[in-house]
């Protein structure tokens, strides 16, 4: 199962019906960059869409309509769904509710394809290792 939203009713009914033992994986982007000035324009400009949630993101048709219902989107508003910057702790009560709800594995989709490596780096010696004490 994968699911964008921290949803522990959605996990216990994929149990249910015959889920139980597989992966459970919640999807979560992030912005990364030491700068979060940076980390949320970068979210903002590519990720806004997000800040709708699935029920809305579902029902959109197409490109147009994409645009369109970002299009009031706020950077702050996208700083409040994705976690920005370079804190690990923004990122570790971001993927809180995913543990939480019974997730078996997190994916973080960094925002932005010229800060996946540096992405990659902090997070293997600095975020990895805040996550591992959820």
């Amino acid at each position: 199962m994968i699911a964008t939203e921290p949803d522990a009713e959605l996990v216990a009914a994929f149990d249910e019906q015959g889920g139980s033992g597989k992966p459970r994986v919640g999807q979560l982007p992030v912005s990364y960059d030491p700068d979060r000035a940076t980390a949320v324009r970068r979210a903002h400009e590519q990720f806004r869409w997000f800040g709708g949630g699935w029920k809305v993101n579902s029902e959109l048709p197409g490109t147009e309509a994409f645009a369109s219902a970002g299009a009031h989107v706020r950077p702050e508003d996208v700083a409040q769904s994705i976690p920005c910057g370079d804190d690990p702790d923004a990122f570790v009560e971001a993927v809180r509710p995913y543990a939480e709800a019974g997730f078996t594995e997190i994916a973080l989709v960094q925002v932005g394809g010229d800060s996946q490596m540096a992405f990659l780096d902090w997070a293997e010696k600095t975020l990895l290792p805040a996550l591992r004490e959820l």
